[in-house]
Parts: C-alpha cells; sequence; structure tokens
C-alpha cells in the first residue's frame, strides 16, 4: 500500500476524529520520498502499524466536589509506540480532550521523542477534567482519582507520563503521591515533579529555551541572529514566558503575548523584570492588562498577535490556534521566522501559507521538543539517584535542539527538500524522525 493509499484509509476510518487524521497527514505527505527510497517499509507495513496505536485506555473518573457533589469525568491513556523505549508524552487537563485530540499529540509525540536522540517512545493521556475554577482541594481529589485508575498502566519501565496543558508541577505531584502510596515503589514513573523528590532542575524552562535555541540554529544557518529582532509570541504560560525570557538573553526583542482574553503589546519589548512580572501575575491568575497601568503598552482585547508587526513568531499555545488569515498577517507583517512553542498551532492551511511564501518553518515536534528531552534527562537521574546542575542540563540541552536542527537540515538537502538555501524544517524533522522509529521496527519483526 502506497502512502497516499495508507492516507485514504486513515481519512475513511477516523474521520469522526478530525485533528488525528491532521496529524497523520502532515506526517505522511512529507515522509514519501524516504518512502520511496525504503521499499522494506512498505513491505511490512510501517507507516499503517505506526498510525494504530499499541493500545488506547479508557476509564471513568469520580471524584467529589467541596460541596460534597460526586464529579464524573473521562480519562484516557494513548499508548501509541514504545519501539525506541517507555511510552513518553505529557497528560492534559481540558474540558476539549477527547481521544481524537490524544491521538493527535501522541502521534506527533512519537516522531518528536525520537528526533532528541533519548530513548524514548510516544505516548499522551488526560482529561476533560477543567481546572479552572476549582479550588486547590478539588484539584488534588481529581488527580489522586485520576491516577487511582491510571496506575496500573504506567511505570518507570512502561509509560512515563508529564504534565500538559492543565497539568503542572503541582498536579505531577499529586498524582506521584498517589502513585506511590498504591504501589509503595518510589520510582521515575512521572516527569515534571518538583525539585528535591525526583524532579529535574530546568524543566520549567525548557520547551520555551529549547525553542529558541532551534530559532538560533535556524538564524544561524541564513547567517542571521536575534540581535534586534522584534518577536511576537502568542500564549503568556511557561512556554511563551521562558521564550521571551531566552530572546531576551540572545539580543532579541520580545514585543508581545497574549492569553483567551486578547494581545499584550509593549513597543519598548519585554526584559527580564517585565517578564518576572508577567510569570508571578500568571502564577496568581491575574489578568494580563493589569501590565499596561505598571509598564504602559497598549491591549488588543479578543486579538492575536499576528496583526502586529514582527519578525519572528513563536505561537505558544495550543493546537491549530494560527489560521490561515493568521498566516496571511504573519506574512503581511514581515514575519520571516516561525517557530512553534505549541504542539502543531499552525493549522494545515496555515503551514501550508508560510511555506509557500518561503518563512522560516520549524514544526513542533523539532522545535518544542525539549521539554521531553529534559524529561528524559529527568528519568536518567532518577534511575541513578542523582541530580545534574541547571548549567549541566541547559548544556545539554542546546546540544540536543542543535542536533534536532541539523539532523532536519541534513534530511532536507538529503532527500531534494531544499531549495536555494530554503530548508525544509517539517519534511527534515518528520523523515528523521520516521526512520529512527521505522528502522527499529524493521528489526523486531512484526511483534511491535
Amino acid at each position: 500500500m502506497s502512502i497516499s493509499q495508507a492516507i485514504e484509509k486513515v481519512e475513511a476510518r477516523y474521520a469522526h476524529q478530525p485533528e488525528f487524521v491532521q496529524a497523520v497527514k502532515e506526517v505522511a505527505l512529507t515522509i514519501a520520498p524516504l518512502y520511496d527510497a525504503h521499499p522494506e517499509y512498505q513491505k511490512m507495513k510501517i507507516f499503517e502499524r505506526l498510525v494504530e496505536p499499541d493500545r488506547i485506555i479508557s476509564f471513568r473518573i469520580n471524584w467529589e466536589n467541596d460541596k460534597g457533589e460526586v464529579q464524573v469525568n473521562r480519562g484516557w491513556r494513548v499508548q501509541f509506540s514504545n519501539a525506541l523505549g517507555p511510552y513518553k508524552g505529557g497528560v492534559r487537563f481540558h474540558p476539549t480532550v477527547n481521544q481524537s485530540v490524544l491521538k493527535f499529540l501522541g502521534f506527533e509525540q512519537i516522531f518528536k521523542n525520537a528526533l532528541t536522540g533519548l530513548p524514548m517512545g510516544g505516548g499522551k493521556g488526560g482529561s476533560d477534567f477543567d481546572p479552572k475554577g476549582k479550588t486547590d482541594s478539588e484539584i488534588r481529589r481529581f488527580c489522586y482519582a485520576f491516577m487511582r485508575e491510571l496506575h496500573q498502566y504506567v511505570s518507570k519501565d512502561i509509560d512515563v507520563p508529564a504534565g500538559d496543558i492543565g497539568v503542572g508541577s503541582r498536579e505531577v505531584s499529586y498524582m506521584f503521591a498517589m502513585y506511590k502510596n498504591l504501589t509503595h515503589e518510589y520510582g521515575g514513573v512521572l516527569t515534571g515533579k518538583g525539585v528535591g523528590f525526583g524532579g529535574s532542575l530546568m524543566r520549567t524552562e525548557a520547551t520555551g529555551y529549547g525553542a529558541v535555541y532551534f530559532l538560533a540554529n535556524m538564524l544561524g544557518a541564513q547567517s542571521d541572529s536575534f540581535k534586534g529582532k522584534k518577536v511576537l509570541l502568542s500564549g503568556a504560560g511557561n512556554v511563551s514566558l521562558h521564550a521571551a525570557e531566552k530572546v531576551c538573553m540572545l539580543g532579541g526583542i520580545p514585543i508581545a503575548v497574549s492569553d483567551s482574553k486578547g494581545t499584550l503589546y509593549d513597543e519598548n519589548g519585554l526584559n527580564q523584570d517585565k517578564i518576572d512580572w508577567l510569570k508571578k501575575q500568571k502564577a496568581e491568575s491575574k489578568p494580563l492588562t493589569d501590565y499596561i497601568a505598571v509598564y504602559g503598552g497598549e491591549w488588543f482585547a479578543g486579538k492575536k498577535p499576528w496583526h502586529l508587526k514582527g519578525d519572528v513568531a513563536i505561537p505558544s499555545a495550543t493546537q491549530n490556534e494560527v489560521n490561515i488569515e493568521d498566516a496571511k498577517m504573519m506574512v503581511e507583517n514581515g514575519v520571516k521566522y516561525i517557530a512553534e512553542g505549541a504542539n502543531m498551532p499552525l493549522d494545515a492551511d496555515a503551514v501550508d501559507y508560510v511555506r509557500e511564501h518561503r518563512v522560516h518553518y520549524a514544526p513542533g515536534k523539532a522545535a518544542n521538543a525539549g521539554g521531553v528531552a529534559v524529561s528524559a534527562l529527568e528519568m536518567s537521574q532518577n534511575s541513578v539517584r542523582q541530580y545534574k546542575t541547571f548549567e549541566q542540563i541547559d548544556e545539554r540541552l542546546k546540544t540536543i535542539m542543535k542536533n534536532i536542527h541539523d539532523s532536519a537540515a541534513e534530511a532536507s538537502d538529503k532527500y531534494n527538500q531544499t531549495d536555494n538555501n530554503y530548508i525544509d524544517y517539517m519534511a527534515g524533522a518528520n523523515i528523521v524522525g520516521f526512520k529512527r522509529v521505522a528502522d527499529a521496527l524493521i528489526a523486531y519483526g512484526i511483534l511491535n
């Protein structure tokens, strides 16, 4: 079966899961040159095998709110592929979570983890529980109930969940506590734990810093740098604010961040003091608009940052936040480089548009792999019962992101996807990640 036939089969079988189909097509349409060069992949039906998860675990979660009322939510864990190592991927708590979204994220995770060069498979999990508006005690009870159901399917050598949207260090710590209570085992079953009881330094910063390190390599490949570049960021959480922080360190000028209510614009640029203020504001769930009274700037209610002029864009909020109209605004406003801080924040039409207009574009599986890379470093620290310093992890992260960039660029060139120094990072990253997993599956025969 050819790649195009495999896509048609996925589209027919999973027409009710549009997010998942989107993720499959994004990979499939770029790996054709690799597939053509390796007939053994087609013979062993590697693509058809990879688009079907090893298993999907679905469960009900019963918990009580502060009023003593019984609440019922749905939970899932999608264990997609352990060809390269234990299943690895975040847990998301958000009302939009469903099986299609988790398969979309889990499929991406297979290749993102492969790109790091570290021994991790791909998976994803979560619940339609909405932590917004919940008290700390309600969140704690929900996390306990969630792990009570999930604990029998995960362990440090089988499946290692982490945080994602709605799941930070607090939630991971509650889940870890329940896991220890049920299994009587202190193992590295979750990453993103608090520093001091198994967590790694720099995990909070890793995704944002990693995206900027990848961008620095992209700029360098075009004999360019961050110096003086105006940077637009969406989101105002860990990824966005830490990316802004690293942009400042490298000489760039972050001028906008956003949330679901609108965009904060500061033409003078964010500096470390302003970023620290924003971190505190978000931690206390206070509005971004308070920034205006303290530092000035403008607030664009209900708008995304892409109507502003800038050189670099780092969309860091959620999947499919950037549509084709947003992409057109980016191009019109001078954006020359885009790195996805979130998981597939550009929808398919937006990706096509920016690539057609030769905007240097880095997909999330490459650009935001820094988070899972440092999660893997946390796993190794847990295994040897030793901690690394912040500086040691930062240097390792820089190296990993450079290696991801260079391997994607080399694959783009090798498979004739580079055009007049325009590097197709999407094709390159997909080819590298897919080949690493495919070669392992070929070696295993048909048991994986």
